[in-house]
């Protein structure tokens, strides 16, 4: 299962910056989360938003280049494989103004219910959203 890709644009702000001038990386992490709550945020339903929360059981983050004060980077974020208790999702970053890619994550996602905290199975319903 995949999903239509889901993309947003953000600028390097100076507190991105870390001490060798460029993006720190946990800014790319915060990138990989933003994303990926706002693609649930735009797809699923409002009962899903409201019944469904999400947490990471594991991230893998791949730098392939500096993004650098100034620059505006493109989020990109889709869904792999989807099951009743985890989503994979994958985050590309890139840069805008040349399309070079800076990241390239992997995120394993489970389902919780908002009320307890307690992982929860996703419906059909919901993964269908998410797929192509």
């Amino acid at each position: 299962m995949s999903s239509a890709r889901f993309e947003m644009i953000v600028s390097v702000l100076p507190g991105d910056i870390d001490e060798q001038n460029h993006v720190n990386n946990t800014v790319y992490l915060r990138w990989v989360q933003d994303v990926a709550t706002a693609h649930w945020r735009a797809v699923a339903s409002p009962k899903a938003q409201q019944t469904i929360g999400w947490v990471v059981l594991r991230h893998e983050i791949d730098y392939k280049g500096p993004a650098t004060l100034g620059d505006e980077v493109v989020l990109r974020t889709w869904v792999g494989k989807a099951t009743r208790l985890t989503f994979e999702r994958f985050t590309e970053v890139r840069r805008n103004r040349d399309g070079r890619l800076l990241s390239e994550a992997r995120t394993l996602w489970c389902p919780i219910d908002a009320q307890s905290g307690r992982p929860v199975r996703v419906s059909e319903e919901v993964r269908s959203r998410f797929s192509i």
